[in-house]
């Protein structure tokens, strides 16, 4: 496709169209948590997910993601206009499962029973079905009750429709309504979509360039700093600001785009530099804010516990040894997982609970486990990668095995010792072999873990001092040298981080991402139960 500009930057095709397109595709790491939340927490035992976010931060993409890894048995249902009525939308839902029925004399209760037939059909023949439905704040309540109603179908074991509703924030205000409450209580994972950080922006502009056949930098760093602060992060207005960026440094016959040149794409496209900047503070007052209302409200519980966990940390060094060494006496050994304890263990949050547990946590079974993480100074990280690398971290973790019919089951690892595996299997413990465990391991697993004061996702030269202090103590800690007292993020620490990096096989890139950060916070406890 030709628009001016695209000869005249080497480009093959329009990169910033805001039309979606899969070649241009780009998951940023909050999408991929997005898309391993709902798989996780949606599992096999069926019910709600919800996806919310923001207007253009990319939820379409996650469900076309999702739609594309569902196994070969499932059958899905997309619905992107969710403005109808509760029969329109049954008619809708037996539109895309390929259901006939009689148009003009259907009824609520006949396209119920056609669904729910269809439903029964499909387990039968061991296949899933999912109902997507995209735009979800607009559903009716009414509507969202007889949703409730198609997922009350169920086995001992699992609900036989799962559905995905994603929408914008205001839908989670629509879920908070008292009729609607029995709903709310069967959404087994909640994820909310934030806007791209500065890091991915610039790498997200670089993707979509790459794609279109750039050789050569277009876009200066300033420009990128500048669309990431105009566009606040959001996918779909980055689109906007670099397409026209890109057009007016060709009409300036320019062929590197600048600050000055985002600028008055801005205006052209989001209005005044003004509007947009006073959107953005009013967006980041909004944040402060709610974080602000936040902490007041869990003040008193977090101080009184403060000093609690101090207290317990100071015991839990020396409980630790004593409990594992109890735990290898009390723990069964298994050859082989039988069904019984599968079937017992198809509870996503029982294995959340897990965590929570290692942690001396009580955790409720309603409440969203990532959102509860938080209010403990705790996070929720979705690893993605080999069974060594996961078991180097070192940290409990939540796991999705498959049984023999490609149905999910849950077991929490809390332990390793040697070539044996100790797993939580219904609240019970149990040691399998290495062997075993690579059996089942399917390449993911959830931890909690606790970062560093105002780490988000990456360390780099745009990070806090702190941030960096933190960093360097780490590394100097571990690598036995003295540490530095840090000024900024230089070309030294970098250095110090890569080697760390490559001697534990961990992915090199040009800030410190999450899962380098999480290793660095455990890696002296892991060095400490090495030498022992």
């Amino acid at each position: 496709m030709y628009n001016g500009y695209t000869e005249y930057f080497g480009l093959s095709d329009i990169p910033f169209s805001i039309a979606p397109n899969p070649r241009y595709l780009f998951m940023s790491a909050r999408h991929k948590e997005a898309l391993a939340h709902l798989t996780y927490g949606l599992g096999d035992v069926g019910g709600f997910a919800l996806l919310t976010g923001e207007v253009g931060t990319g939820k379409t993409t996650v469900s076309k993601c999702l739609l594309k890894e569902l196994p070969e048995n499932t059958q899905a249902a997309f619905i992107v206009n969710p403005t109808l009525s509760a029969i329109e939308l049954l008619a809708t839902v037996c539109d895309e499962l390929h259901v006939d029925y009689d148009s003009e004399k259907a009824t609520l209760k006949q396209l119920t029973d056609l669904i729910l037939n269809k439903l029964l059909e499909n387990h039968q023949q061991g296949k899933h079905t999912l109902l997507i439905i995209d735009e979800a704040q607009h559903l009716q309540p009414q509507v969202l009750e007889q949703l409730r109603l198609l997922t009350n179908l169920e086995t001992d074991t699992k609900k036989l429709l799962q559905v995905i509703l994603i929408g914008q924030p205001e839908l989670q205000e629509l879920l908070k309504r008292k009729d609607l409450r029995q709903l709310a209580q069967r959404i087994t994972a909640r994820y909310h979509l934030m806007p791209l950080n500065k890091n991915e922006v610039k790498a997200y502009i670089a993707h979509r360039l790459n794609v279109a056949g750039a050789t050569e930098t277009i876009f200066k760093n300033s420009a990128i700093n500048q669309i990431h602060k105009l566009s606040q992060g959001i996918p779909r207005l980055i689109n906007l600001l670099c397409d026209r960026a890109l057009l007016g440094a060709f009409a300036k016959e320019k062929k590197l785009v600048d600050s000055a040149i985002v600028n008055l794409a801005a205006r052209e496209t989001l209005g005044t530099i003004d509007a947009a900047e006073s959107r953005l503070r009013t967006s980041l007052k909004a944040i402060a804010l709610s974080i602000a209302l936040l902490s007041a409200s869990v003040a008193g519980v977090y101080f009184g516990q403060q000093q609690l966990q101090v207290n317990q940390g100071k015991l839990l060094a020396l409980k630790n040894a004593s409990l594992q060494a109890k735990a290898k006496h009390e723990a069964k050994k298994l050859n082989n997982i039988p069904n019984r304890l599968i079937n017992q263990s198809r509870d996503f949050s029982q294995g959340f609970s897990q965590l929570f547990k290692h942690r001396k946590i009580a955790w409720q079974a309603n409440e969203q486990p990532c959102q509860a993480a938080l209010n403990f100074d705790l996070q929720c990280y979705w690893y993605q990668g080999s069974m060594q690398g996961l078991l180097d971290l070192g940290y409990p973790a939540l796991l999705r095995f498959n049984d023999n019919k490609n149905q999910y089951y849950y077991a929490t690892l809390t332990s390793v010792n040697g070539n044996k595996i100790e797993l939580q299997l219904n609240g019970n413990s149990y040691w399998i072999s290495k062997n075993l465990f690579e059996q089942q391991y399917q390449g993911s697993a959830a931890i909690l873990w606790q970062p560093p004061a105002g780490f988000i996702d990456v360390i780099d030269e745009n990070s806090s001092i702190e941030l960096v202090q933190w960093l360097e103590q780490k590394l100097s800690t571990i690598q036995q040298r003295p540490m530095r007292e840090m000024s900024k993020f230089d070309a030294l620490l970098a250095n110090q981080v890569k080697q760390f990096q490559q001697r534990n096989q961990l992915a090199a890139d040009n800030g410190v991402n999450s899962l380098t950060v999480i290793r660095l916070s455990n890696e002296q406890r892991l060095q400490a139960a090495r030498n022992n």
